[in-house]
């Protein structure tokens, strides 16, 4: 082997072993035979040797021919270098990275001159492995173990390693190394394949520098916008800052080194609905739109820091939304050239972005230009502008008002001055409502004059939604306290006509006998007066203004009770499904007007289907979060508990959902019902303190939710707690004391005066609270007790209690009233004792409530 200087160029290899496929042993074996016998030749005769040596040269002539005729026909092939050989031996001497080729056995098979010259070998004795390169300095020897091992495991590897030195060298400046290592198989050697690895050793040293440099020059260009005289962010299309420099960090009292990607959001510094304006910028795929945007941002500390905004954002070609680049002006005080241009034009962007009014400039063909933070947010995705053309306005409005507002634009494009507010509907929701205000950029300007994509008017917009609800509910509100109170005074004055009624047929039942032709003719005329009577305790149920007896109740063990009675109301034909809430909470309720309202929702969901269904009551407990989650107008935040009547009949249009709580509105055909069963619902709910709120779809049913506040039992005072206890029945209801009757109503008055007196009562009658203040005094103050009516002329019954009481401090009161005993009772002085008889009365209830009244 020649020295690597000798070498006739750089791609001849160093090492080449690839191509000794002999036997050395077999070599030597044949020229020591030779040898033998050519010196055993020479000790013989000729004659003795000539045998031997025609012997011998016939079998060399015998293999030789033989040898000749097996390499023609290919059986032996005489070892040469390959085209195939050559060319990868030719590529690996090209390589500039030193590679060298080992086998299992970590004999070096093959090493280009790259190798020898970056690992300092000057001859190919000189050349070792990377092992033994590498193996005198002890930080990189466990780095070569890993490659190595990665290698005999049939696995590859590659390692960067940092020297002190070059290789071969004890002296000079650091260097970088890449190793790689790769392990693969060859066939031939005389075996059927060999087990091969190839290492590859490359100075990487001039990369790291440039590496290094790059990344001085890039911390110097970040360097350079951190502490740029402008602040600079970037923010993905869900809102999240992916950066931000130094200068707008400290503008906004933020630690730029506890700045991590996606911790901050757009809408963090952005105040109020300011970030709309960056979600309704819109560009063509594959194009960057750049928009320029005054507003406020918001400083850690909650302080306002006006802006402009250089915000530019690439679209994909998909029309996807990038990552933006924007930069940041600011425009607080000193911060500007001119202070007073600088602060007019502050003064104009929070009003123009802070004020609640929607605003907008329209061209004079109705397309959108700048617009405010409310003006996005109230109308969404319908003003944005599509890729390359601006949203119109009248888009914006319901199909129906769009002509409307066409001409209110078309009139301020024509200069007009004063265009009347109107109100319209938003498209895709026509149950929210805008009013517009539209004013001209320039009065009085005429077609020639104005260019038609110029700004020819400014809209304001202002949500009148909540308006529209609020008012509509007042007048329905309005609506119904108006005919409560009409079916509230028509039931008193009824209560005071079926009492007479009621009372005298108890009378003439009293002197009639069962057997009396005319007994049977009173007792159908009580009869009938008690179903009026029944009438009148609906309408008195709609206006709020019956009795109650409220109890606390366990809604669960109600409706189980209940739907005994509901199976055999609602026939074969419906199917009753009840399902009961978990843990359901108590609740403050009269127990049968409670049932009275499940039994009318039952008949009416049963009469919606016509041929058979399913009727549903559900129950469970809803909390703050899930009452504010519904949308239903007027339900408070607050815990009830929940009853759904679900019915899979017909469903109700809108116009008769909003009548049905109307008193006598009935859709059932002549003789089919009253129209006080759902007005009996929502009264009774009312004055329980719930909510009750229909839901219905034509062809799909109707559902009624009913909210009951929860009973919280420390909350109630005691005298509350007690449930309502039966009246003891009493056998004796005579009595011989004084009573002072006191009714407006002639012909109740006489039926209690006659019906008391015929017990035995000495019965004073008065027919106003100031004719009984007289009877009292001629009495000298001597009665037991009285029985006043509540509503009367000059003096009602709370005001004639106050004034007995400064006469007689212990006299004992009845009041006797077609409304609820609540309904007066709050006129009363607090903690005042009194008995209560509610309208209409039997002779017997009458007599009943004085005998208890006297005996307490």
């Amino acid at each position: 082997m020649s020295r690597i200087d000798a070498a006739p160029s750089a791609r001849e290899p160093i090492i080449d072993r690839t191509e000794r496929t002999g036997n050395i042993g077999l070599l030597i074996f044949l020229a020591v035979a030779l040898v033998t016998a050519a010196g055993a030749f020479a000790f013989m005769s000729r004659e003795q040797a000539e045998p031997y040596v025609l012997a011998l040269l016939g079998v060399l002539a015998v293999i030789g021919v033989f040898s000749l005729f097996a390499g023609a026909i290919g059986l032996i092939k005489f070892a040469g270098k390959s085209q195939n050989h050559a060319l990868a031996k030719a590529f690996l001497d090209s390589m500039s990275e030193g590679t060298i080729v080992v086998d299992a056995d970590g004999r070096i098979v093959y090493a280009n001159k790259s190798y020898a010259d970056l690992v300092g070998a000057e001859t190919p004795r000189d050349v070792r492995t990377v092992e033994r390169v590498f193996s005198g300095d002890p930080s990189v020897t466990e780095t070569v173990f890993r490659l190595a091992q990665a290698g005999r495991e049939g696995r590859p590897a590659s390692e960067e390693i940092r020297l002190g030195h070059s290789l071969g060298e004890s002296t000079g400046g650091a260097r970088w190394y890449r190793i790689r290592v790769r392990p693969f198989q060859v066939e031939g050697g005389g075996k059927a394949e060999r087990n091969l690895t190839v290492w590859r050793v490359a100075d990487i040293t001039r990369d790291r520098d440039e590496q290094e440099n790059s990344f001085q020059e890039l911390q110097r260009a970040i360097d350079f916008l951190d502490h740029a005289p402008a602040g600079f962010f970037s923010a993905d299309a869900s809102g999240r800052l992916l950066y931000i420099n130094a200068t707008l960090a400290d503008w906004l009292g933020y630690d730029l080194a506890q700045f991590d990607v996606g911790s901050i959001m757009l809408a963090d510094i952005v105040q109020g609905d300011g970030t709309v304006l960056f979600d309704s910028i819109s560009g063509e795929p594959g194009k960057t739109v750049t928009e320029l945007i005054d507003l406020d941002l918001v400083k850690r500390n909650g302080q306002s820091l006006p802006v402009r905004l250089m915000h530019r954002v690439p679209f994909g070609t998909e029309g996807l939304r990038g990552e933006s680049r924007t930069l940041v002006l600011n425009r607080s005080p000193g911060e500007d050239i001119s202070e007073s241009l600088r602060a007019a034009e502050v003064r104009f962007t929070r009003f123009f972005n802070n004020t609640p009014i929607a605003i907008a400039s329209v061209d004079r063909q109705g397309r959108i230009g700048r617009t405010n933070a409310p003006f996005m947010r109230l109308f969404g995705e319908v003003a944005k502008a599509e890729a390359g053309a601006p949203a119109h306005l009248t888009d914006v409005v319901a199909e129906e008002n769009r002509e409307r507002l066409g001409a209110a634009l078309a009139a301020a494009g024509a200069g007009k001055g004063e265009i009347p507010p109107f109100d319209v509907a938003l498209e895709g929701n026509k149950n929210r409502f805008v009013r517009f205000y539209v004013s001209a950029v320039e009065e009085g300007a005429h077609d020639a004059d104005v260019d038609s994509e110029a700004e020819a008017a400014i809209v304001y917009a202002l949500e009148t939604t909540e308006q529209r609800a609020l008012e509509a509910q007042f007048a329905q509100s309005q609506k119904m306290q108006a005919i409560g109170q009409l079916a509230g005074g028509v039931a008193h004055d009824f209560n005071n006509m079926l009492t007479a009624i009621i009372g005298f047929s108890d009378l003439l039942l009293a002197s009639h006998r069962p057997s009396d032709p005319a007994f049977q003719d009173i007792m159908n005329i009580k009869q009938n007066a008690n179903r009026a009577a029944g009438l009148v305790r609906q309408l008195l149920a709609f206006s709020r203004r019956q009795t109650l007896r409220p109890q606390v109740l366990e809604l669960g063990e109600v409706m189980t009770d209940l739907s005994v009675l509901l199976d055999r109301l609602l026939g074969e034909q419906v199917q009753l499904k009840v399902v009961h809430g978990r843990d359901l909470w108590p609740v403050m309720a009269d127990l049968n007007q409670f049932e009275q309202v499940i039994i009318n929702l039952a008949v009416n969901a049963r009469d919606a289907m016509e041929q058979s269904g399913t009727l549903t009551i559900r129950t469970s407990n809803v909390g703050p979060e899930e009452t504010a989650a519904f949308d239903f107008q007027g339900l408070p935040d607050a815990e009830f508990v929940r009853i759904e009547v679900i019915d899979t009949g017909t469903g109700m249009p809108p116009e008769v959902m909003e009548k049905i709580f109307e008193p006598f509105f009935s859709t059932k055909e002549v003789g089919k019902g009253t129209g006080l069963g759902l007005s009996t619902v929502y009264g009774i709910v009312k004055q329980t303190g719930g909510y009750v709120y229909p839901e219905s779809e034509v062809g799909k049913g109707t559902t009624f939710n009913i909210f009951l506040p929860r009973h919280v039992e420390e909350a109630v005072p005691a005298e509350t707690r007690k449930q309502v206890a039966e009246a003891p029945q009493l056998s004796d209801l005579t009595g011989d004391a004084t009573i002072l009757l006191v009714e407006d109503e002639e012909a109740v008055r006489a039926f209690a005066a006659r019906a008391l007196a015929s017990r035995g009562y000495t019965v004073h009658e008065a027919s106003s609270g100031s004719e009984a203040l007289e009877v009292l005094d001629g009495e000298n103050g001597a009665v037991d007790l009285v029985v006043s009516d509540v509503v009367m002329p000059e003096m009602d019954g709370p005001s004639l209690l106050r004034e007995l009481r400064k006469r007689r401090p212990d006299l004992k009161i009845i009041f006797v009233s077609g409304y609820a005993e609540d309904a007066f009772a709050k006129n009363l002085p607090e903690n005042e004792k009194f008995g209560f008889l509610p309208k209409p009365f039997t002779l017997k209830q009458l007599a009943t409530a004085v005998k208890e009244a006297l005996g307490q």
